[in-house]
């Protein structure tokens, strides 16, 4: 199904593309002659026919669902302890070498956007932005581990994640916390 999805999206796109920047000037050029071309019919097909093969995809998608499925996490593997909290059971803070940050602005194409589009209308998990903002998470988290090795630490406590929409589908992902040294509680 994502193929057909994949496929409806590409040729949705590249249709768009044809008719908005070949087939618009085109047509503003040869006003006084108003038949269409092949190649600007063709365009408006793609367009149409792209359209359609994401309507049918995801409508199909939706119906063989049943549950979620979940995203892996992607994290990179680390002996780093990461915590949301401030402290560590078994272990006390011996140092704080400051604070770690990871971000990451990350968007979808166009033709993802063209299937969330049509989940807000059949309702529906937006799988595509689930996928989206993982990704995001996953880089942020990755650049704050890379921070904190760089400072040699043991851990990494108050872990937070921040995001805010920057434009259309893209999304700014924030993951800081503060990288600490520990020792081992007697």
């Amino acid at each position: 199904m994502k193929f057909v999805r994949y496929l409806g999206s590409l040729a949705f796109v590249f249709g768009l593309f044809t008719v908005v920047f070949v087939g618009v000037p085109w047509y503003t050029v040869n006003a006084q002659n108003p038949a269409n071309p092949w190649w600007l019919q063709g365009a408006v097909f793609l367009l149409m026919s792209g359209i359609l093969l994401v309507l049918l995809s995801v409508a199909l998608d939706q119906k063989n669902k049943s549950e979620p499925t979940e995203l892996t996490d992607g994290v990179v593997q680390t002996d780093l302890i990461i915590s949301n909290t401030d402290q560590i059971a078994g272990y006390k803070v011996v140092d704080t070498l400051g604070v770690v940050k990871g971000h990451t602005i990350y968007a979808i194409w166009i033709g993802n956007d063209l299937s969330a589009l049509v989940r807000l209308i059949l309702g529906g998990e937006l799988t595509e932005y689930t996928d989206m903002m993982g990704k995001a998470r996953s880089i942020a988290s990755n650049r704050m581990i890379k921070d904190a090795d760089a400072l040699q630490a043991d851990a990494i406590i108050n872990v937070r994640y921040m995001t805010t929409s920057v434009v259309g589908s893209a999304a700014e992902l924030l993951a800081y916390g503060t990288a600490v040294k520990l020792e081992k509680k007697e």
